[in-house]
C-alpha cells in the first residue's frame, strides 16, 4: 500500500489575465494559501513555463523547480492535453482545434501534427529536467466521430484507426522511455482513448508500450455509465496519474447520455466541484491506496455551478480529508507470535 501524495491542483482553468491567476508567482502563493502541496502545469501558458527552455536548459528548470518549491509547493506533472490532442485530429475538428496551435501552422493539418508531436517530446524532456516521471495528455481522435455507427462502420476501420494512432504516438513514446518517463492519458470522451476496451485497443496498437499509461479521472466515467470503481481493479497497474473531480448524471424523459446538445447546466451529464456530485472518492482513495498507485490526487475544476474560486479553497480540504495514511500494521498484530514450525503442523494436525 501506498499513500496518495496531494493535495494539488490542476492550473488550467484557473489562468486568468487578472492577478493572482496571471504569474507564476501569484498564483503558486494562491495555491499554497489555500492548502495545496502540488501543482499540474498546463504547458501552453507561457508564462508558467517556457516549453523550449525547459527541454534545453536545466538551469531554467532548477530555477522554475526553485521556484515552486520556495512556496512550499512541488510540481506533479506537467500537462500537454491540447498539444496531445493535435497529435490525430479527424478533418471535422479542424477549424476548431487549430486554434490549440500556431498560427503558422492553422489550416495545415499535417504541420500541425509535425508541431504537436515535437511540443510533447519536449515536454518529455522537460519533465526529466524537472525530476518528474508522469505526464498527462489527451490521445487525440481519429474514430470518435463513428462512436455511435451510423452508417454502419466498414470492417477494419477502428483497426486502422488505432494503427494510426499509434504510429503518430509511437515516437512520442520511444522518446518518454529514453526520457524515464510515463504518459499518462486521461481516458475521456471525445478522445479515441475514452474507456477501457479503447485504452486496450491502443495498448495492443503500441506492442504494450510500457510508457503507455492512465491518467484517472472518475467524473468522466459517471458520464458514460462505467463502473468507475471497478475501473481502478482492471487498471490499477496503469494509473499514474489522478484528477479528482467530481460530476453527476441525472437522465430525464427528455436528454440522456448524448445531452441534447444543450450547454453543461443542463446536461443530463454534468461536471461538479468536489462533494456536489455522485461520486464515491471514498472507495476511491481506498483502492488507490491499497493497490500502492503512487500518484497525486490533483483537483481539476469543472464545474457548471460554483465558482472556481470556491471550488478551489473546498477541494484542497476535500482532498486532504480523503487522502488515506496507508497502514504499516494489521490490527491484530498485537496478538500475534514468533512462528514456531511445529506448533503449526500440531495445530493442521500433521
Amino acid at each position: 500500500m501506498k499513500t496518495i501524495k496531494g493535495p494539488g491542483v490542476f492550473l488550467a482553468q484557473f489562468v486568468d489575465s487578472e492577478a493572482p491567476f496571471n504569474t507564476l508567482d501569484g498564483i503558486c502563493k494562491w495555491a499554497a494559501d489555500l492548502g495545496y502541496k502540488g501543482i499540474q502545469i498546463p504547458t501552453w501558458e507561457s508564462f508558467l513555463i517556457d516549453l523550449d527552455k525547459a527541454a534545453e536548459s536545466r538551469t531554467y528548470c532548477d530555477d522554475l523547480k526553485g521556484k515552486i518549491n520556495s512556496y512550499g509547493l512541488e510540481i506533479t506533472e506537467l500537462s500537454t492535453h491540447l498539444q496531445g490532442q493535435l497529435v490525430a485530429v479527424h478533418p471535422a475538428y479542424d477549424l476548431m482545434f487549430d486554434s490549440f496551435a500556431p498560427k503558422n501552422v492553422h489550416n495545415n493539418p499535417k504541420a500541425r501534427t509535425e508541431w504537436a508531436i515535437e511540443t510533447v517530446k519536449k515536454a518529455a524532456t522537460a519533465s526529466r529536467r524537472l525530476g518528474l516521471t508522469s505526464h498527462a495528455t489527451f490521445s487525440g481522435s481519429l474514430l470518435w466521430h463513428t462512436m455511435h455507427p451510423w452508417p454502419q462502420r466498414p470492417a477494419g476501420l477502428v483497426e486502422m484507426g488505432f494503427e494510426e494512432l499509434a504510429k503518430r504516438w509511437m515516437p512520442i513514446l520511444n522518446h518518454f522511455d529514453k526520457e524515464g518517463v510515463d504518459v499518462c492519458y486521461e481516458i475521456h470522451p471525445g478522445e479515441d482513448l475514452h474507456d477501457g476496451d479503447t485504452f486496450e485497443r491502443f495498448l495492443e496498437a503500441t506492442n504494450n508500450h510500457k510508457r503507455v499509461n492512465i491518467l484517472y479521472d472518475p467524473s468522466h466515467f459517471v458520464l458514460q455509465q462505467l463502473d468507475y470503481i471497478e475501473y481502478i481493479d482492471f487498471y490499477h497497474e496503469f494509473i499514474k496519474s489522478f484528477h479528482v473531480k467530481d460530476s453527476e448524471f441525472n437522465p430525464t424523459g427528455k436528454k440522456g447520455a448524448f445531452g441534447g446538445y444543450n450547454d453543461w447546466g443542463n446536461r443530463a451529464g454534468r461536471y461538479r466541484s468536489l462533494g456536489d456530485g455522485q461520486i464515491d472518492f471514498k472507495t476511491i482513495f481506498s483502492k488507490l491506496t491499497q493497490y500502492g498507485c503512487d500518484v497525486w490526487a490533483v483537483m481539476e475544476w469543472e464545474c457548471c455551478i460554483k465558482s472556481p474560486e470556491q471550488g478551489a479553497r473546498e477541494g484542497a480540504i476535500f482532498i486532504k480529508d480523503h487522502i488515506i495514511e496507508a497502514t504499516e500494521k494489521t490490527f491484530d498484530d498485537f496478538a500475534g507470535a514468533e512462528i514456531d514450525e511445529q506448533m503449526l503442523k500440531n495445530i493442521l494436525g500433521l
